[in-house]
């Protein structure tokens, strides 16, 4: 709810609040006569509004408009006689942030869409990554090795032939200096493979490898920031047969 209970005029008058806030603002407007005239001005002035713009409220009119009072200062409220004289240009600027509203509604709600859906795919991703590790350490053949890091910490290697995937687990003491960073590899037929860059900072990493029974070591390196294309100062390496 609202902070400013006085604020709520202009959501309460566009039927934009929830149903907790309306009973609350009823029972405000019984005690407020400058909420209670400020609030038949502004019907007023949406009544005349809604002849001439639109019809049909846009969709998520509602959040749009919520959206915008969450960032846009409030005006203290006044008394009533000075309410009545204020009229004009208040009803101005609440017509004008209604039709802002309708007019920039849809780019809001689009961004507010695709944050949403951006929030469920990193969920939805960590839900797969976590039904994997449980199925890789669950597996009845799961073999565990770690190491100590030469730069401090360790890295744990979890691989289950069965499923011929494995989880390198690391957890360093400290990231590395100079802007520099870990990078993940395995040892396939001879040749490092980059199984993922950490970023600038980062120290800690769980990554998922398939195709394990093709790697016969598990290691880390520190590297450039944004990585390298082969090792250059190993700092673990773990025998994966």
């Amino acid at each position: 709810m609202t902070a400013d209970i006085h604020s709520l005029v202009g959501a309460y008058v566009l039927d934009a609040v929830d149903d907790i806030e309306r009973a609350a603002f009823d029972r405000h407007l019984r005690e407020c006569e400058a909420c209670r005239v400020e609030t038949a001005e502004l019907r007023e002035a949406a009544g005349r509004l809604s002849d001439s713009t639109w019809s049909v409220p846009p969709p998520r009119l509602r959040e749009s408009v919520l959206a915008a009072v969450a960032t846009t200062r409030q005006v203290p409220v006044e008394t009533p006689r000075r309410a009545r004289r204020a009229y004009p240009s208040r009803w101005v600027a609440a017509a004008a942030a209604v039709v802002a509203a309708v007019g920039t509604g849809t780019a809001v709600f689009v961004v507010q869409e695709q944050r949403v859906r951006d929030q469920r795919v990193t969920a939805e991703a960590a839900r797969t990554q976590e039904e994997q590790v449980r199925g890789i350490l669950g597996a009845p053949d799961v073999v565990l090795r770690d190491q100590v890091l030469a730069s401090g910490g360790k890295v744990t290697v979890a691989y289950s032939r069965l499923k011929d995937s494995g989880v390198i687990l690391m957890a360093a003491d400290s990231a590395p200096d100079g802007g520099r960073v870990y990078q993940l590899w395995t040892v396939r037929s001879g040749t490092p493979v980059s199984e993922g860059v950490l970023a600038v900072g980062q120290t800690s990493a769980v990554q998922i490898v398939h195709g394990v029974s093709a790697a016969s070591a598990v290691g880390v390196s520190v590297e450039p920031a944004g990585g390298s294309p082969t090792p250059t100062q190993m700092v673990a390496a773990v025998k994966t047969i």
